[in-house]
């Protein structure tokens, strides 16, 4: 056998593969901006849409059509990936709350796990 088919040179780098790999099983045509979205909710959980467009340079639309993936309804009211909320902010009407479901959680602490194991 080639040594070189599966030498593993980078374990940091390889945890995050498995990363990557554990949010590609809900979706493997999932885009790197849904991904990037979900990974802003995880770290700021209970944050505003505005600032996640804000923080990740995406235009309103954008911003629409990635949380859509990531809620319970995406375009065209095709089932979502159900890992996070939408909310209207009560305090403002015109902004949006997004907020981790039970099962945007569960996918935090897998992710936690994987990259820190049971140091969480």
């Amino acid at each position: 056998m080639d040594p070189l088919k599966r030498q593993l040179t980078n374990p940091q780098i390889e945890r995050l593969l498995k990363v990557i790999e554990a949010i590609r099983v809900l979706d493997r045509e999932m885009p790197a901006q849904v991904v990037a979205t979900f990974l802003y909710v995880a770290s700021h959980n209970e944050c505003h849409k505005v600032a996640l467009e804000e923080d990740l340079n995406f235009p309103t639309s954008s911003g629409s059509r990635n949380t859509d993936w990531l809620s319970r309804f995406h375009r065209l009211r095709k089932p979502g990936l159900n890992l996070i909320s939408k909310e209207v902010d009560p305090l403002d009407r015109r902004r949006t709350i997004l907020k981790l479901t039970p099962k945007g959680e569960q996918l935090v602490h897998h992710i936690t796990q994987l990259l820190y194991g049971d140091k969480t």
